[in-house]
């Protein structure tokens, strides 16, 4: 359980916190200050500081590690990844265990101009419309002749007797009480 702290010590706390958060946000500006300095350069110039090799000149083996130091401008990052992962077959290999991975759309299906009764903005209400307007002319007029039901004599059937079961006595099942033991080895 936790205890509740002093005044003292959650000012302690919250002074480290502020003094934290301090260093990360001055870490932060730096970051941000060298990467706009590293923004203005090129990516030539970057390689030749940091003494990293072409990121499109890469080969099997070669270590990308350098590539992946903070400092060094995304855009390169990216492109040493991308040599990389072209370069290995096991990286490059889609082994099927990707969910998405295939296209699902039916653009393959679709056929440009295809009629349908759908209309933009109104749905299939013409084409309900017209379905409903043929039903109506196809159903006899509920005023006209109407045939009479035929009346068909069945035989009554017999009524079934069944007996009734005594309700049973309501029985308190509930648990027996038991008392706990406790075996210590010695």
């Amino acid at each position: 359980m936790t205890q509740a702290r002093d005044f003292w010590s959650r000012r302690k706390a919250a002074v480290q916190a502020e003094a934290e958060a301090e260093v990360i946000a001055a870490e932060e500006q730096a970051i941000v200050a060298q990467q706009a300095e590293l923004e203005e350069k090129s990516d030539a110039e970057i390689l030749a500081e940091f003494n990293l090799p072409d990121p499109d000149q890469l080969q099997v083996g070669d270590d990308v590690s350098g590539f992946m130091a903070k400092a060094v401008p995304d855009r390169l990052r990216r492109r040493a990844l991308r040599r990389l992962w072209r370069l290995n077959p096991v990286l490059a290999n889609v082994d099927g265990l990707v969910d998405y991975g295939e296209d699902y759309t039916d653009a393959a299906c679709v056929i440009e101009n295809i009629p349908t009764a759908y209309q933009v903005g109104k749905g299939m209400l013409a084409h309900i419309e017209a379905l409903a307007a043929e039903s109506e002319e196809s159903e006899p007029d509920p005023v006209t002749e109407e045939p009479e039901p035929e009346v068909i004599d069945e035989p009554t059937p017999e009524p079934v007797v069944t007996a009734e079961a005594e309700a049973p006595e309501e029985v308190d099942l509930r648990p027996t009480p038991r008392r706990m033991k406790f075996e210590f080895e010695g």
